[in-house]
């Protein structure tokens, strides 16, 4: 099969990326993105973000997350700590985690270190979702082969039962990535996109301009 997608064409004209709009910490320009994107409803999961990780064969694998928490101390997101992800993580807590909002033409790279948030907050989060995400929780062992849908079909059904409160398991929480590099894309006419990476340097941020 062949597909030439060479005549697909788009002009990026939504926005600009100037150094003087733009604050010292990108901790607050990633909030002003994100919450300008959420109050419009434009997207339809702005914490929506791109997850990669490097395995024990040292090789890559991207996928979809949902950002939960972010502070100047981070970025959080919840899974299963024995997933492929979790395995990864914690053989090579070096990481990247990626938004693309096509409604405003901008993204977002964020390269950091994972590691695992306290128990409590992740009891915390834990206990806020709905009793249907608690339970998938429990009944998943994420990333692991099984013999067919029934097998999870048939653990929710008996496990839905339970009248008493769930906890979390032990394998299951939440990872903070702290930054050491944040870039923030911002399309342009003519391919010349703005593009501004920070980078953190004995706990203090500098940006400059890259060439697109």
């Amino acid at each position: 099969m062949d597909k030439d997608l060479s005549s697909f064409r788009k002009s990026y004209l939504k926005g600009i990326l100037i150094e003087k709009d733009i604050p010292e910490n990108p901790i607050e320009l990633f909030s002003d993105w994100f919450d300008f994107i959420q109050s419009k409803n434009i997207e339809s999961e702005t914490n929506a973000m791109s997850l990669s990780t490097i395995d024990i064969s040292n090789k890559p694998i991207t996928r979809i997350v949902l950002l939960k928490k972010f502070s100047n101390d981070g970025f959080v997101f919840f899974t299963n700590y024995n997933s492929r992800k979790g395995k990864a993580i914690n053989i090579n807590p070096n990481v990247c985690l990626s938004f693309f909002w096509a409604s405003t033409e901008q993204q977002v790279i964020i390269n950091g270190i994972a590691s695992k948030v306290d128990k409590k907050d992740s009891d915390i989060y834990f206990n806020s979702r709905p009793k249907g995400s608690q339970l998938g929780a429990i009944v998943s062992n994420q990333s692991e082969i099984i013999n067919s849908r029934d097998v999870l079909d048939k653990k929710l059904e008996e496990l839905s039962k339970i009248k008493s409160i769930l906890q979390r398991p032990n394998n299951w929480g939440g990872y903070i990535v702290e930054p050491y590099s944040i870039e923030f894309w911002q399309g342009r006419d003519n391919r010349l996109h703005d593009r501004i990476l920070y980078k953190k340097e004995k706990n203090i941020w500098n940006f400059a301009r890259l060439s697109p």
